[in-house]
């Protein structure tokens, strides 16, 4: 397995350093450092930024919105020579309550159905973790899962295709829920439980 190029700590710190300030925008550094060397199916090296500001948020009785947040998020992705695993890190800093994370099927400004968990467990199918666990600095996940099997459904004008098909033409992304378990919900950060932070994945090679 080709080794990545750029320490995951290096990733972390310049995550956390960006999330020090209100709504900070991602650096030039964090989207486009080479996370993976080149070899392989580099064309599905993936990754994203994930920030309250891509959520498609819910009408809130308080007025309150996932672009109120101040967390931020990377996730990075790496595709094995055939296809067959993904490995991944998903980072999440500045956010209370996480309850769950996954791929979603659509577009930008749209949601979609969920395709793969990431977070609290790994694979097509998965259970939420507790309610109102406090705040999150740092890895919130990271592993494998076989994509293989796995399909996008046909919407949005775009016919059903695999998850990584749908990865590579820009239709999937990560989102971050959250929920304190008290209602009702999304009254504002760490307390938004159709998701907080948001990111469209992208190649980042190939």
């Amino acid at each position: 397995m080709v080794k990545k190029q750029v320490a995951l700590g290096t990733v972390v710190a310049l995550v956390a350093a960006a999330c020090s300030n209100d709504k900070p925008a991602p650096t030039g550094y964090e989207l486009r450092a080479p996370l993976f060397a080149k070899g392989g199916q580099t064309d599905f090296n993936m990754g994203t930024h994930l920030s309250g500001d891509n959520e498609v948020p819910p009408v809130s009785p308080t007025g309150s919105s996932p672009a109120d947040s101040r967390a931020q998020g990377q996730a990075i992705f790496r595709v094995n020579d055939d296809g067959s695993s993904v490995e991944f890190k998903l980072i999440a800093t500045n956010i209370d309550n996480v309850i769950m994370a996954h791929i979603h099927c659509a577009p930008p400004n749209v949601n979609g159905p969920i395709r793969m968990w990431l977070y609290p467990v790994i694979g097509p199918t998965g259970t939420q973790g507790p309610n109102g666990t406090g705040r999150h600095d740092g890895i919130l996940a990271s592993g494998s899962f076989d994509p293989r099997g796995v399909t996008c459904p046909a919407a949005n004008g775009h016919p059903a295709m695999s998850l990584l098909d749908a990865i590579r033409a820009g239709l999937t992304y990560v989102n971050v829920h959250t929920n304190d378990g008290i209602n009702p919900a999304n009254t504002g950060p760490g307390d938004f439980p159709g998701g907080e932070i948001r990111g469209q994945l992208v190649r980042s090679g190939g």
